[in-house]
């Protein structure tokens, strides 16, 4: 590794729930640098989520992500010769980032819609253990579950 690391920025909160996470939530959906559009789509879907449930969009959306960010993953290693998929525990940020990563990608192959009512759709889903993110969340911890026999290659 050359150089040292880039340092960790840290983030404003979002101007309308004074939330990191959504802030976070909204450059992953940003494209071009165009952030009101992404502020735009984010606000939308959570007023559609508090006028479909009559409840707090904020707590609905950590619920969502609760049962969409995975708790182990599996990375390739290569020992002796072969490939070995390793499962490991996935820490702090990265567990957000591919909950918010999965989110984002189930919504956009929704089809027929606005994006914002797609987001609206996925996350309800999430929140019911339903949904596309919420498959992939369950894909990839059976593959760590089936790999389990590696783990002693983790070190």
């Amino acid at each position: 590794m050359r150089g040292k690391p880039a340092p960790k920025r840290d983030i404003k909160p979002d101007p309308k729930y004074q939330s990191k996470t959504i802030a976070k939530f909204i450059n992953y959906i940003m494209k071009n640098g165009k952030k009101s559009v992404a502020q735009k789509i984010v606000y939308t879907a959570f007023d559609l989520i508090r006028q479909n449930t009559k409840q707090d969009p904020l707590g609905i959306f950590n619920k969502a992500m609760k049962n969409i960010a995975p708790y182990v993953e599996v990375r390739s290693r290569r020992v002796g010769g072969a490939n070995y998929q390793i499962p490991y525990q996935v820490k702090g940020d990265r567990k957000l980032t591919l909950g918010f990563r999965w989110l984002i990608g189930a919504s956009k192959a929704r089809k027929g819609a606005a994006m914002a009512v797609k987001l609206q759709a996925e996350i309800l889903a999430a929140l019911n253990g339903e949904g596309s993110a919420v498959k992939k969340r369950q894909d990839v911890e059976k593959m760590a579950q089936s790999n389990r026999a590696f783990a002693h290659f983790a070190r």
